[in-house]
């Protein structure tokens, strides 16, 4: 009894440790950290983003052409992706004409499309081979990235991060300052 009792303190308190963890102890190259916030990816911050690749388009392809592109990595088991659907479809709806947020989810189609609630009010599709998730080098889900219509990064993180989020205020700095700059 004495045994099963300290293997138990030692399970929890090694749980609540890690819990408690700085990920300072997380490589550079998979963490990037900007003051305090954290992304589970390679940072593309200012750079061409990747070239957009989907599997399968699970809603109607989307006409990109001078647009802002948002890619959100997601699964349909991440609470936290799910968290963030409204912020996504609100931010749809109110730059529909200047921006395409695209869902890409690594599951398969029928799973993606069985998940029901929250309603998904963008763009879906999936990659199952995850190329550009590996291309980005993400690590951790939910992770998305903006870019210009010039294709470059403007926007890297988890749009509902407390601090960071990305919202309409957000979305409509980054297309001022692109507006700003093609002047």
């Amino acid at each position: 009894m004495k045994r099963l009792m300290l293997v138990t303190s030692f399970v929890l308190g090694s749980a609540l440790a890690a819990s408690a963890q700085d990920y300072s102890d997380v490589p550079p190259k998979i963490r990037k950290e900007s003051a305090d916030k954290v992304i589970w990816a390679e940072s593309v911050l200012g750079k061409k983003g990747p070239e957009l690749q989907v599997e399968e388009w699970l809603t109607p392809k989307p006409d990109l052409d001078g647009k802002f592109v948002m890619v959100e990595f997601w699964a349909t088991w991440c609470s936290s992706c799910r968290k963030a659907f409204p912020k996504l479809n609100g931010l749809q709806k109110a730059f529909k004409d200047e921006l395409v947020i695209i869902g890409l989810s690594d599951e398969p189609a029928e799973k993606v499309n069985s998940m029901l609630y929250p309603k998904i009010e963008f763009t879906k599709a999936i990659d199952t081979r995850q190329l550009m998730k590996n291309q980005l080098k993400i690590t951790g889900i939910p992770h998305g990235i903006v870019m210009d219509p010039d294709g470059i990064v403007v926007w890297e993180g988890y749009p509902a991060m407390s601090g960071h989020e990305l919202d309409s205020a957000a979305m409509r700095r980054l297309i001022d300052e692109y507006e700003a700059r093609k002047k």
